[in-house]
């Protein structure tokens, strides 16, 4: 997906479309390699393409288990996600239900600057229609998520994921707050770890089923998200 950012200069800032499968490892602050664990070599690849340094990698265990991860989009360099909407299709009634199709972040530069790095999106399903977008309050970035999974319905109509919320919180710590709201079926899972304080989201990766055209479509199940110091 092309990205519109528009940096303080004026001009456009592109973001990656393709990243090299290459072997590079990044370095948190205090030294260790990938506070976590090894990042992939085209997660890494991307990052650096994209001037980020990775200080963690945001997951959950309740994802749905269908699709494959579509890689990895991050926003332009010094830009943080604080904003976001949702594609999700309508109950379908007698129909198949997908539920959560997309993920978009919307990018902005700074802790209380407004200007926008315009928008990520790294995949999409093909059914539903945007949400409204839902902001952090000024100043305070996404730090953290949690997906809304319905689970296997065994013979029944599966959606996988339905609904993702954040946790906002200023790049250097503070108070949190959480936006979003729900979907139609399925509970919460646990929160996610948290960006380290000095780091916040700066890009994501989602799994997708693609179209089963006669079969039972689930769309988006499952989402990870990159924290970013710069």
């Amino acid at each position: 997906m092309a990205v519109d950012a528009q940096g303080e200069s004026g001009e456009m800032v592109n973001n990656i479309d393709i990243c090299l499968f290459v072997l590079v490892l990044f370095t948190a602050e205090n030294g260790q390699t990938n506070v976590d664990a090894q990042i992939t070599s085209k997660v890494a690849a991307c990052a650096m393409a994209a001037e980020r340094v990775v200080t963690k990698v945001l997951s959950v265990t309740n994802g749905g288990p269908h699709g494959t991860w579509s890689g990895p989009e991050f926003c332009a360099i010094g830009y943080y996600a604080t904003g976001y909407s949702l594609k999700i299709e309508e109950k379908q009634g007698k129909g198949d239900d997908t539920a959560l199709n997309a993920i978009r972040l919307k990018c902005r530069k700074g802790n209380n600057s407004p200007i926008t790095g315009g928008t990520i999106l790294a995949q999409d399903g093909i059914w539903g229609r945007w949400s409204r977008e839902m902001d952090c309050d000024s100043g305070k970035q996404f730090v953290s998520f949690r997906l809304q999974v319905e689970e296997n319905q065994g013979r029944g109509d599966d959606t996988a994921a339905n609904y993702v919320s954040f946790m906002c919180r200023s790049f250097n710590g503070g108070g949190t707050h959480i936006i979003g709201t729900r979907g139609f079926w399925g509970p919460f899972g646990a929160w996610s770890q948290t960006c380290p304080l000095g780091s916040a989201i700066c890009g994501l990766e989602v799994q997708i089923e693609p179209n089963q055209h006669r079969g039972d479509d689930t769309a988006l199940n499952n989402a990870k998200f990159y924290c970013c110091s710069q």
